[in-house]
């Protein structure tokens, strides 16, 4: 029985994965599972081991009393019954009794079953689950069991995970016994059980599969800045390197392209973009419209994430892709929203002028466009560097620039070829408008001030004491009589 036991605990052990102490309460708790459907009342049971774990027994723990004075035999025993049991018992005492199971009648037994193989379950569950909580995000390899409404059964050894139909490649085929390599992408747990939900889909497959071929990426000296991808089509990956004497697309590529087929032989034929990120957004635009090549890049909208990408006239499908596969994948990638035009239409956009107004139609976005340039480094295609300078000498508007003299903006550190390319650039993007009424203001105000000048000039003697009066006086300072004056046109 003892030996029974033993290979019992250990077999659970090996098979189940439930640790030795987990198993030893199960028993101990089936007995007094028994023992409380048997008696009624379990408060008084305890269950004991030997030290070897090989055998087990439970024992009714009773207070002895007189002889006839029992009045619950579950919970007493009387005097003479205790002294057959112990010589030295005594009235007070307790003492425990073993049990013999063969006590237990056929239900008793039946629930202590139940409640065992329940509470194994439980235990397993809980197990299971913590193991294959803490692989969430790796990669497992299984095998094909069968497939029911699309959703694909695979065993993975202790479980059976589910390869849900979203969840699979559009090009994967699989038959029963095909070795299937997935994502554990989530370990669920509710009351109708334990779920283990596989991916090979997820961009988190994608890194996996690049961690067990690249060493680089799997030791951090080459990192991944993000993946994009529509499975089955197309997967683009960006990364960068800790090492400046490791090269990031290369270490990924391998030698001949050894790696890269590995991983593109996983995802059966999906292509698969690698290259290098970069935090300036115009570069990283370029490389991501990869395998086109870009000819320029321009920010129409930083704060909007809006940027237009030029090609050639043969590289636009390839920049597009198939159903603009490329260029959306790449937006995604870089979180930027790229328009792709060729050489020749772009020639056709006016980029400064019409600038904001024909892109921001091209995303369907009118709104703030008809506001006119006033900031130098709002003009197309200025340069950085210029506007820089200004700006660190507190010119910003186009107004305070042409308010300065050649002398004083070439005092700011700006050459002369920097002044008059700066002003054409104005000249051919910046609509200057004179304000008439102002010079009409300035012109009254010139006219009133000469002629209150020319007043000033003219003085005259008081017809009636003699004193000095001026043209704008009405009444002599001196003697107070009221003036007038006349003017006569002379002939001519």
């Amino acid at each position: 029985m003892g030996t029974d036991m033993s290979a019992a605990i250990r077999q659970l052990n090996q098979d189940r994965g439930i640790p030795e102490e987990l198993i030893l309460r199960t028993i101990e708790d089936t007995l007094i599972a028994a023992y409380k459907h048997r008696f009624g009342n379990a408060d008084n049971a305890i269950v004991q081991f030997d030290e070897e774990n090989l055998e087990v027994s439970i024992f009714a723990r009773k207070k002895i009393v007189e002889q006839d004075g029992v009045y619950d035999p579950v919970t007493e025993i009387d005097l003479d019954e205790a002294k057959e049991l112990n010589p030295d018992a005594d009235v007070g005492d307790e003492i425990l009794v073993e049990i013999d199971p063969k006590q237990f009648d056929r239900i008793a037994v039946q629930s202590a079953k139940q409640k065992a193989h329940q509470t194994i379950r439980d235990i397993q569950k809980d197990s299971l689950y913590s193991e294959f909580k803490d692989k969430e995000g790796e990669i497992i390899i299984g095998y094909y069991q069968r497939e029911r409404n699309g959703t694909i059964y695979v065993d993975i050894g202790k479980m059976e995970g589910i390869l849900p139909k979203k969840f699979q490649s559009p090009r994967e085929i699989y038959h029963v016994n095909d070795r299937i390599k997935a994502l554990i992408a989530e370990v669920k747990k509710d009351s109708s059980g334990l779920q283990i939900v596989l991916s090979r889909t997820h961009t988190e497959f994608v890194r996996a599969i690049f961690e067990l071929e690249v060493p680089e990426i799997y030791d951090k000296t080459v990192e991944i800045h993000k993946i994009v991808r529509e499975p089955g089509f197309r997967t683009k990956l960006a990364v960068y390197s800790n090492r400046e004497d490791v090269d990031p697309v290369g270490a990924c590529v391998g030698l001949k392209g050894v790696r890269i087929q590995a991983v593109i032989k996983e995802l059966e034929g999906e292509k698969i973009d690698i290259l290098k990120y970069d935090p300036d957004p115009r570069r990283f635009i370029k490389n991501a419209l990869s395998p086109a090549e870009v000819r320029d890049v321009i920010i129409l909208d930083e704060g909007k994430h809006q940027a237009l990408a030029v090609v050639s006239d043969s590289m636009l499908s390839l920049a597009i892709g198939k159903q603009g596969l490329n260029v959306r994948l790449a937006n995604r990638l870089v979180d930027w929203n790229i328009d792709v035009k060729t050489e020749s239409q772009f020639a056709e956009m006016d980029i400064a002028a019409e600038s904001r107004r024909a892109v921001s139609e091209l995303f369907g976005d009118s709104e703030g466009f008809d506001d006119e340039i006033s900031r130098i480094s709002e003009l197309p295609g200025v340069d950085a560097r210029i506007a820089k300078t200004l700006l660190d000498n507190g010119i910003d508007f186009i107004e305070d620039f042409l308010g300065l003299s050649q002398e004083e903006l070439e005092a700011k550190g700006l050459t002369s070829s920097d002044l008059d390319g700066l002003r054409k650039l104005i000249e051919e993007y910046v609509e200057i408008v004179e304000d008439d009424s102002f010079d009409e203001n300035q012109q009254e105000k010139a006219a009133d001030e000469e002629q209150e000048e020319s007043s000033e000039a003219e003085e005259y003697e008081c017809p009636e004491c003699g004193s000095k009066i001026t043209v704008d006086m009405t009444t002599c300072p001196s003697c107070g009589i009221g003036l007038s004056f006349e003017y006569e046109e002379e002939e001519g």
